[in-house]
């Protein structure tokens, strides 16, 4: 099978988040799915099937190492960046339409891709005791958080945001007292500054605690949640993966009821995979 690993929100190459794309996986069952994305050790694996719904171009699962995701949001833009790539054609010119376990999504083609952010599937404030643990294991003082909220969209993220960029990027999670929460922080750059927000996205796998580059689905949850708030403008770019050596772009923009979330995408490995 064809094989591609795209770098995805990075401002230039090797500074996004990595994506491992596995072209025409009709044949391959759950387990080989799996147990290849647990091989490849990215955040995400995806596998290009045929579509099952007439509105789509194309059908895509996304694993992790560790289980398979409703939705995603790095991998949703590399993989119609890899599916274009292939030679595919869309249905109506100028955007690509995905299926995966979240439904359809669209995906808007231009000077970078950009996904319509699927509805959140879980709003609203979060559990007291939830938040202290963030707070304990970030070390922050009641007052560095301005407000967190549940945004989940596939991936189980609950927002906080922090008074600024620099508390953002001064985080050092315990692990251990984070353990089970996967949860993201934004804070805004003064003016001037590299972006107009700091992003980092920590996740849990049950055992410990990761961060994430450049995390697509957090930052379409961060924007739909902040826009409507009235506490982030309508169009605005996020840095993250800054901690982390990498230099991830995220372009957002709110048009109508719809939140896209935009960034650059790069081939920089092609060949084959036999599984």
């Amino acid at each position: 099978m064809d094989f591609r690993q795209i770098d995805v929100f990075g401002s230039a190459g090797l500074r996004g988040n990595p994506l491992a794309v596995v072209h025409d996986a009709d044949d391959l069952t759950d387990a080989q799915m799996a147990a290849f994305a647990n091989w490849t050790n990215l955040s995400e694996t995806t596998f290009l099937l045929p579509p099952t719904h007439p509105d789509a171009d194309y059908c895509v699962r996304i694993f992790t190492t560790g289980k398979e995701l409703p939705f995603a949001g790095h991998p949703t833009l590399g993989t119609a960046h890899a599916w274009l790539e292939a030679g595919g054609v869309p249905q109506t010119d100028g955007v690509v339409i995905q299926e995966c376990g979240a439904g359809l999504v669209p995906v808007r083609r231009g000077e970078r891709l950009a996904f319509a952010a699927p509805p959140l599937t879980r709003t609203g404030p979060v559990d007291h005791d939830v938040l202290a643990r963030i707070g304990r294991a970030c070390a922050l003082a009641p007052g560095d958080v301005l407000a967190a909220e549940w945004i989940q969209n596939g991936p189980a993220w609950i927002g906080v945001e922090l008074t600024s960029a620099a508390a953002v990027l001064a985080l050092d999670p315990d692990p251990v007292l984070a353990r089970g929460i996967s949860f993201g922080v934004v804070g805004r750059h003064d003016g001037g500054g590299p972006a107009d927000v700091e992003v980092r996205a920590f996740f849990s796998d049950g055992q410990g605690l990761e961060e994430d580059p450049v995390t697509g689905s957090l930052n379409a949850g961060i924007a739909q949640w902040l826009i409507s708030a009235g506490r982030l403008p309508s169009q605005y770019v996020a840095r993250q993966g800054t901690a982390l050596g990498r230099d991830g772009r995220v372009y957002v923009e709110a048009l109508g009821e719809d939140v896209w979330i935009g960034g650059s995408t790069r081939t920089l490995i092609r060949g084959t995979v036999t599984l």
